[in-house]
Formats: C-alpha cells, sequence, structure tokens
C-alpha cells in the first residue's frame, strides 16, 4: 500500500472519484443541482436561532453547487462546508466569493473523518449526493454528529442506483450502468446506499430517523420532464466515460451506442424513465 492508499483509507474516502474534475464536469455539477432542485431541497429546513443565524455544516460540498442553493433559500443560516478535493474547494470559493466576502459560508479543505471543528457546533448538517463516495459512510456520520448540538438535524440525499430502468430497451446503455456501479463499488464506494441510509444513520448513533424512497417515473404524459431527465442521465453517465474508457472498463464504442441510445431515448413518443434516490432526516443525540 502506498503512503497516498494509506491516506486514502484513513481518511474514509474512496479509491477514487468516478465523475472525475474536470471543468466542464464542474460545470455540469452546477446545472444539475439548479435542475434537481425542487425536489432535493423540498423537504429541508433550516431556522434561524434566537441568538441568530443557524449554523449548518455541509459535506463533500464540492463545488459549492448545493452550498449556493441552500445559501439562497434560507436566508437566516451561516455554512461551514467541507470538502477534501483542492480542485472543487478552488472552484467552490470562486463561485462563492461573495457569499464568502459576505461571512455567509466558509469553505474548508478538509478530510471528512476529522473535521476541523469542535463538538456540538452545528445547528444542522446537510450531505448531498457524498456518501456514496466514500469507504466509512458511517464512520463519517458519526463524526458529523460529534460536531452537531443536541437535536440538530441532519439531512442525507443519496443515489439508489438499482432503481434505474429505460424503455425501449437498451442494452449499450444497461451494460455500461453495470459497468459505472462496478467500477464505484471497485473504489469502495457505495451506489446503492440510499437503501441503506436508515441503517447507517442508526449504527452513527442518530435517532428519530425518516427515510423517503424520492421516485421519478415519467413517460407520455410528462415528456418534457422525460426528456429533461434523460439528458441528466446522460450528463451523468458521460462523466464517468474517460475513467471508465482509460481503465478499460468499457470500450469507445459501447459510449457511442450508450450515447446513441439515449438520443433516441430521449426523443421517443414513447419512451419511459425511471430513477430513485432516497431522502433521509435524523437528529443528534
Amino acid at each position: 500500500m502506498t503512503s497516498a492508499d494509506s491516506k486514502k483509507k484513513k481518511s474514509g474516502l474512496a479509491s477514487g472519484y468516478l465523475h472525475g474534475f474536470s471543468r466542464s464536469e464542474q460545470d455540469r455539477l452546477y446545472w444539475q443541482a439548479r435542475f434537481l432542485e425542487p425536489y432535493v431541497h423540498s423537504n429541508i429546513e433550516f431556522l434561524g436561532t434566537l441568538s441568530g443565524p443557524s449554523r449548518i455544516l455541509e459535506v463533500g460540498s464540492g463545488v459549492g453547487a448545493q452550498t449556493e442553493i441552500l445559501l439562497r433559500r434560507h436566508p437566516q443560516i451561516v455554512i461551514d462546508s467541507v470538502d477534501a478535493s483542492h480542485a472543487q474547494v478552488l472552484r467552490a470559493r470562486k463561485h462563492l466569493a461573495t457569499s464568502v466576502k459576505a461571512k455567509r459560508v466558509r469553505i474548508h479543505e478538509a478530510d471528512a473523518l476529522h473535521l476541523p471543528f469542535a463538538e456540538n457546533s452545528f445547528d444542522g448538517a446537510f450531505l448531498c449526493w457524498f456518501l456514496e463516495h466514500v469507504a466509512a459512510p458511517v464512520d463519517i456520520l458519526r463524526e458529523v454528529r460529534r460536531c452537531l448540538k443536541e437535536r440538530a438535524t441532519i439531512h442525507c440525499t443519496e443515489v439508489m442506483n438499482s432503481a434505474f430502468f429505460v424503455h425501449p430497451y437498451s442494452p449499450a446503455t444497461l451494460q455500461y450502468w453495470f459497468e459505472f456501479n462496478d467500477s464505484q463499488w471497485s473504489m469502495k464506494g457505495d451506489p446503492f446506499i440510499g437503501a441503506k441510509l436508515g441503517n447507517d444513520l442508526q449504527t452513527a448513533g442518530f435517532q428519530n430517523i425518516k427515510t423517503e424512497i424520492v421516485t421519478h417515473h415519467y413517460d407520455n404524459r410528462t415528456p418534457k420532464l422525460r426528456a429533461m431527465f434523460i439528458e441528466d442521465m446522460t450528463g451523468v453517465l458521460l462523466s464517468a466515460a474517460p475513467g471508465l474508457v482509460a481503465a478499460k472498463k468499457v470500450t469507445r464504442k459501447l459510449v457511442e451506442q450508450m450515447k446513441s441510445e439515449l438520443k433516441q431515448l430521449k426523443h421517443d413518443p414513447n419512451a419511459v424513465f425511471v430513477n430513485a434516490w432516497v431522502y433521509a432526516s435524523a437528529q443528534a443525540f
């Protein structure tokens, strides 16, 4: 094991990041966050305190795409956001420069297993599309709980990739999807972690746990939404293509076949698209 591998193991991070850190991928994250905002943020409420703004902890904040939305939707909060990627932190600081200057957000490049905060520091926490990328989700949730005040609420949104379905039958897309998920699993991430959030939160010591499977099922009744969700999924899948091709998990031919199938799906008047993810909330005690 190299020193870099040892550091990743200690930090609880997976051995790689499936989507990469290119400028185009960072831009996609901003688009996706805004597109999914009505669904991801519908159950999230952060209120101010009697003494002033609530202090919120965001772990796995990446380029600040969700941070931007949280700040806009909850003017009564301040955020400490944490990410281990230097590239993502740099982009987030640039993107959120106005909010940083206004002292509404502080962006930390730090390890999620060793958060640079004292116990009982935060009034709430937010994690979104993060735990799928780590090797030790329960340990990270324990560390988040350490930093939360008693009865503070944590909000988690995570993938449940087993729910993905498209019609007409798209064999290249399904073959690619298997390799996409298998690659993340091989990196010690978990593309199915959403279904396990209840268990993980309980093991980490949280109480009053609530989970909800958020299902997106679009057919001829909602053609515009169907097309938009297929476009979003296309971006997610293609973000991993360079790494999967380099690792010889997929071929360039398969990627092109998948792209062709998804393009046909987007314009097929009888297409069906299904996907789901899990929202969970819990309280620290």
